[in-house]
């Protein structure tokens, strides 16, 4: 269906990438440009400061582990605007009985409207929560809330930190869409994090589901300081590859449900261009995050449903690998999709699809062995 798959060690001159010196220098600051210019947008230069304060500090349990639980809040400085007001939630849970300060995976948290409650098995027999799993590690969790800061729709592009920058006014064409927004929070929450002595600052990942798995890839794409990457079911505008005519389309990504994640010109490669004409695809996204570890999750075809295309997620990877190798590390290992809940981690770049829905929680214990390799140095 595509055969214009761009070559991410091939510079714009047509020169081949052969040394890591010229990845560094000239050919990840090209594709950094093809993607704030025509997907993701450009996060402005002089983005206000944010002042984190605790708002409470609890003791408490998770299950049978002693923890620690802070709820943040970061205010973000709107003096240059102050018609609009824009507030960073984030909650860090780190063990109580922890000897120094420890790695931390942080979540972008979905938000529930009041009076609904997700499924949960509270039986006695329940296995571990995803939080519960990283505490039996000795780390330390987080949930940044991205709807606090920017909105999850069209309409809230004037308000939230773009609306802040924008004083209120419509983004230009290749201005910043939700995901980068959203990935700038989690840098900020970095920035606490690296005040904070319970976290491990150099040890921090993040992962999301869904359009917050796109969020994370391009957090852990743009922001050098994240060590791992967890990215769930991230389909379209995540790791999947856009040239791929199955599962979700540019044309879904561009509707009017879902175009405030990009920025303005990506509008256009749902018609009258097409996904062959952009610049740049899924697999350069995944290199802009080597040489670190990044896994790549997904759900069933069955339970989860096609649409996230996890062959297509799966070639993201497979085809970032030159890169990753470029820089020595190892990639996936193997170019044939694998059968489910088949672990490919052996590599820098992790893959595992699992046998449920649209969900990371079974791909937990497998991420969190994989991400001790790097988290417990």
């Amino acid at each position: 269906p595509y055969n214009t798959l761009p070559d991410p060690l091939m510079l714009k001159n047509g020169d081949n990438v052969t040394d890591a010196k010229t990845w560094w220098n000239k050919r990840r600051p090209e594709l950094i440009e093809d993607f704030d210019r025509e997907l993701y947008g450009r996060t402005p230069q002089d983005l206000p400061k944010v002042n984190w304060e605790a708002t409470t500090v609890t003791d408490e349990m998770n299950g049978i582990y002693p923890v620690v639980t802070k709820q943040l809040t970061g205010r973000v400085d709107n003096s240059s605007y102050p018609q609009i007001t824009v507030d960073i939630q984030l909650t860090l849970t780190t063990p109580a009985n922890a000897k120094g300060p420890v790695p931390v995976i942080m979540e972008f948290g979905f938000v529930w409207p009041p009076g609904f409650n997700p499924p949960r098995d509270t039986s006695s027999n329940a296995p571990p929560t995803w939080q519960q799993q990283i505490l039996a590690k000795g780390w330390g969790y987080a949930v940044i809330v991205p709807t606090s800061y920017q909105a999850d729709n069209g309409a809230g592009l004037t308000q939230g930190i773009i609306g802040l920058i924008n004083k209120g006014q419509p983004r230009k064409p290749d201005d910043w869409g939700a995901l980068k927004a959203w990935a700038w929070g989690a840098s900020r929450a970095l920035d606490y994090f690296e005040t904070d002595k319970t976290v491990d600052a150099k040890h921090v990942g993040i992962e999301g589901l869904s359009r917050y798995g796109k969020a994370a890839l391009v957090a852990m794409a743009y922001e050098p300081r994240f060590a791992i990457g967890f990215i769930g079911s991230s389909g379209a505008g995540g790791a999947k590859i856009l040239r791929r005519v199955f599962g979700e389309q540019v044309e879904n990504l561009a509707s009017s449900g879902e175009y405030h994640w990009f920025c303005g010109n990506f509008i256009k490669y749902a018609g009258p261009l097409t996904p062959n004409d952009l610049p740049a695809d899924a697999h350069e996204l995944i290199a802009l995050c080597a040489p670190r570890p990044v896994f790549i999750s997904s759900g069933s075809p069955k339970v989860e449903g096609q649409w996230v295309d996890a062959r297509g997620m799966f070639l993201g990877g497979v085809h970032a690998g030159p890169v990753y190798k470029l820089l020595g590390k190892k990639d996936l290992g193997t170019t044939e999709f694998p059968p489910i809940e088949t672990a490919l981690t052996n590599g820098e770049i992790a893959w595992r699809q699992h046998s449920g829905g649209h969900t990371t929680g079974p791909n937990w214990p497998a991420f969190l062995a994989f991400a001790e390799r790097y988290l417990s140095k």
